[in-house]
């Protein structure tokens, strides 16, 4: 998961507080050099014994290419990253003189697969209530959504306008990730012109 934004992967680096490495698809992936994540990992290892990566299914596509091929839902296909990353540390260790044992996990749907807990039963219920409600009062091309708190009708044309969306890079979640991580920051410097964050554009801090 996380075609083209990389907010499973943080939240859950986040979350873990454990992870030695995040990779999402809004940061370019530098392999080595001086904001390489191989030498960090490197040195992650060296210093734990271990080190754990995240990383969201749609990351790399500028070190592995962009595919023209759909798979049978007409989505685009992903270049596999996570078996890409596995050969690379191999490979990297190995040209230090070392070796990597690394285990590769694809946890698929697993990770939104749990069991509802009581919160999660609640909230569902208000949807679905809400829902009808709304289609009993004579509206039409709405969504439920819970806003400041409150269950709101809200107009799908203005759900999937800025569709979709992606996480800032310059943005405060992924500073927390690069504290949390203490991997190298391999967003590119502002370019002549160009905004830091633009609050009307479709990404999210």
């Amino acid at each position: 998961m996380g075609r083209s934004a990389g907010f499973i992967a943080v939240h859950a680096t986040l979350g873990s507080g454990d992870v030695d490495l995040c990779l999402v698809p809004e940061v370019p992936i530098v392999l080595e050099g001086e904001k390489g994540c191989l030498p960090h990992l490197m040195r992650r290892v060296k210093r734990k014994g271990f080190a754990v990566i995240v990383v969201a299914e749609g990351a790399g596509e500028e070190l592995l290419g962009t595919s023209t091929e759909v798979d049978a839902s007409g989505n685009k296909k992903l270049p596999q990253i996570g078996e890409f990353m596995k050969k690379e540390i191999e490979a990297y260790f190995k040209k230090q003189g070392d070796e990597a044992t690394v285990k590769y996990i694809d946890p698929s749907y697993m990770i939104r697969s749990i069991p509802a807990n009581a919160a999660d039963s609640l909230y569902c219920m208000q949807l679905g209530q809400n829902a009808v409600h709304g289609a009993m009062a004579g509206f039409t091309g709405f969504s439920v959504g819970l806003c400041n708190n409150k269950m709101v009708f809200l107009p799908i044309p203005e759900l999937v306008s800025t569709s979709p969306r992606m996480m800032s890079p310059r943005g405060r979640t992924w500073e927390r990730i690069l504290a949390v991580t203490r991997q190298p920051n391999t967003v590119p410097p502002l370019q002549p012109g160009e905004t830091p964050y633009d609050s009307h554009a479709p990404l999210l801090r």
